[in-house]
């Protein structure tokens, strides 16, 4: 089958985006990623690097990723169900261990977790337009229920949003210097707190996002079937329209100075409902300029990212979290700071791709991906370079 080198263009930009909120999580306390105020006080430096990426960035390239996913569960379907479960499955044990071991803000488990339940929604489905619709309601229930949270919750913040003193020591210490085993607990009380999380909301737009995934791979319009006027129309519609749902939400956080009453669960709605707008609007401009944008050796560089997705992934880990955790330069630098390191990791990531894919056909971890799938499916897989 031949690649659809859009599709990895868009994926690649889905990478190397989601490092722009990532790099919060790397080089900051666990609570600066929703908090911008987590430490008491904020910066007006702060404030307006935390307005501009939630407006542009925050959730938006999760989305995008998640979209993507839920496409490639449409694609893997001729594979059939042993295939696609053995994959998922692996997926998820890949994501426990990156989890446990590696870093806390791991989100291959999730998309594990979740793809296992939704490629048979994706399989299911009668027609695109009930795969649609159905993908819309699970997300709007997630966006419900988020909004149900911050009606139960009270009005003193957890140390999740504004820890003290003690709480950010301790979590600078396990970070970096503590022993492993401090470390693996500390993620896996983490870990348990992301799954309860997905469980109850999040995994309900992550389900969502899957099935207008594969909704849009399924009608053609993620294989570039309609005209380059209808996606310029569609990215700069949606787009706009996503930016006018999250700006009032970001104006009331930064008037409210991130009260956790506001701020944490119900102001947190608006980005969510922005984002797949932001998202289907990002993927239909990079389709519509794509006769412009693809002539360049940019374009092919960041689509080389996108076929090598799971291991950029990775490797935007490795590099974070020796940085970050043993080179000592957690809670060193602010959030425009952190912004800094973002190019030389996409560096990184382009350098790797470009080198490797010269030389093989999948990335490394792409191949170990596929050949442990064939084995768990048991399937035999052709004799081809890797």
């Amino acid at each position: 089958m031949e690649r659809n080198v859009t599709l990895d263009f868009v994926r690649g930009i889905a990478i190397l985006g989601i490092l722009l909120l990532n790099i919060t999580a790397f080089g900051l306390p666990k609570a600066a990623y929703t908090n911008p105020a987590w430490y008491g006080e904020i910066t007006q430096r702060d404030a307006w690097t935390w307005a501009l990426l939630d407006l542009f960035a925050q959730v938006k390239f999760l989305s995008l990723f998640a979209l993507l996913f839920g496409a490639g569960l449409q694609m893997l379907l001729p594979r059939g169900k042993r295939w696609i479960q053995s994959r998922l499955t692996l997926l998820v044990l890949l994501g426990f261990i990156h989890a446990l071991f590696f870093w806390d803000g791991d989100i291959l488990l999730a998309y594990g977790l979740v793809g296992l339940i939704a490629w048979r929604m994706v399989r299911d489905a009668q027609s695109v337009k009930t795969m649609f619709n159905t993908g819309v309601v699970l997300y709007l229930m997630g966006i419900v229920v988020l909004l149900l949270l911050g009606g139960i919750s009270g009005s003193e913040p957890n140390r999740s949003w504004l820890p003290d003193a003690a709480n950010l020591q301790y979590e600078v210490w396990w970070k970096t210097s503590g022993s492993m085993i401090e470390a693996i607990s500390n993620r896996a009380d983490m870990l348990s707190n992301a799954l309860l999380a997905l469980g109850a909301q999040y995994g309900w737009q992550l389900a969502g996002l899957m099935l207008l995934g594969a909704a849009l791979m399924r009608s053609g319009w993620l294989k570039g079937q309609f005209s380059l006027r209808h996606y310029r129309r569609v990215g700069a519609l949606l787009i706009t329209l996503g930016m006018l749902i999250n700006l009032p939400a970001i104006v009331a956080q930064w008037q409210l100075g991130w009260s956790y009453r506001w701020c944490a669960f119900i102001l947190q709605a608006p980005r969510e409902l922005s984002a797949p707008f932001q998202a289907i609007g990002y993927a239909a401009l990079a389709y519509g300029f794509w006769p412009q944008i693809g002539a360049s050796k940019w374009a092919n560089a960041i689509a080389c990212v996108g076929r090598m997705a799971l291991s950029n992934y990775l490797l935007q880990t490795v590099i974070c979290i020796t940085l970050f955790n043993h080179f000592g330069l957690f809670m060193k630098f602010d959030r425009l700071q952190l912004l800094a390191f973002v190019p030389p990791v996409w560096a990184a990531n382009i350098l790797f791709s470009l080198f490797w894919l010269k030389h093989f056909r999948q990335g490394p971890m792409e191949w170990l991906w596929r050949q442990f799938t064939a084995r768990a499916a048991g399937t035999a897989l052709a004799r081809t370079s890797r």
